[in-house]
């Protein structure tokens, strides 16, 4: 079991800058960001290579936000500039015990429990 812990999130006006990490209990390969505003699904923001040397980002987020991830500390962080009021979600991340990235959220399987990201206008 690997177990993931989302942190960094907050209430940031629009135009700030937020930084999530995402720390992993075990082993991780490829790690994906998704996030959930209320009342509506989850979606796919980001995912990283195991090596972090490819990266896939939602057509909505691409240009202000990176992921990036530090194997040594077990963690992936998620940088979040000029952000909107649409970015306001609860924030996840996901591993996935495979070199293949993927933006569906049935092909990961271990899960964090959140962070909130609130955007003020």
């Amino acid at each position: 079991q690997v177990q993931l812990v989302e942190s960094g999130g907050g209430l940031v006006q629009a135009g700030g800058s937020l930084r999530l990490s995402c720390v992993a209990s075990g082993r991780i390969w490829t790690m994906g960001w998704f996030r959930q505003a209320p009342g509506k699904e989850r979606d796919f923001v980001a995912v990283i290579s195991w090596s972090g040397g490819a990266t896939d980002l939602a057509d909505s987020v691409k240009g202000r936000f990176t992921t990036s991830r530090d194997n040594a500390k077990n963690t992936v962080y998620l940088q979040m500039n000029n952000l909107k009021p649409e970015d306001t979600a609860e924030y996840y991340c996901a591993a996935r015990q495979s070199t293949i990235l993927s933006r569906l959220l049935n092909d990961y399987d271990y899960w964090g429990r959140g962070t909130q990201v609130t955007v003020s206008s």
